[in-house]
């Protein structure tokens, strides 16, 4: 049994991957998605449910080093065996690093979203930097960023109609980029197929 402890955020992902690679059986531990608001709090919350498992128990970590700084990486090298998704963010493993670092490199002033984030912008971005209470931190926040990109994961129309809105409200322009699920997928396969060595 292989027990994944995932972002919250990735849930409706991971479950169609899991799924598409016939894994129905695999346990996944959600954290709350929230927890990218406090990156700190990333690393004890991944403790405190590898506390519960069984010493021998085969772990995989679905979290890129989403803001720790290092520090998920450098637990991690505490349990030799447990890997996590490759990259800094979910936003490269759903894109694939080659296509991260071009769109990086075209603009760095980009802000991104993903299909959960733009279907939670409201709750994440907007109330979670306290922009509904305190509107005049729009220019401290993004200033310095021109455009919003939405790395999609699905077809879902509302989805893009969410994050282009979600741009109008930051005063930035929008494109879209569908990245389906396939570079996920493959970091998922990866990161399963290690944890069992």
């Amino acid at each position: 049994m292989v027990t994944v402890i995932a972002c919250g955020a990735l849930a409706g992902e991971l479950r169609a991957v899991l799924a598409g690679q016939g894994l129905n059986g695999v346990d996944v531990r959600y954290l709350p998605a929230n927890l990218h608001n406090r990156p700190e709090r990333i690393v004890p919350a991944v403790r405190d449910v590898m506390a519960t498992l069984e010493p021998d128990q085969h772990l995989f970590v679905a979290y890129a080093d989403c803001g720790t700084g290092g520090a998920l990486d450098a637990f991690l090298a505490e349990h030799p065996g447990v890997d996590r998704l490759p990259g800094a963010h979910c936003y490269e493993f759903f894109a694939g690093s080659a296509r991260f670092a071009a769109l990086h490199e075209a603009e760095p002033g980009t802000f991104y979203l993903t299909d959960f984030l733009a279907k939670h912008f409201d709750a994440l971005v907007w109330q979670g930097l306290g922009l509904d209470r305190h509107p005049s931190l729009l220019p401290t926040y993004f200033g310095n960023y021109r455009r919003v990109v939405l790395l999609s994961q699905t077809t879902d129309a509302a989805i893009v109609t969410a994050a282009q809105s979600a741009a109008e409200r930051l005063g930035l322009e929008f494109e879209h980029e569908p990245t389906g699920l396939g570079p996920f997928a493959d970091s998922v396969a990866v990161g399963l197929t290690r944890s069992v060595r």
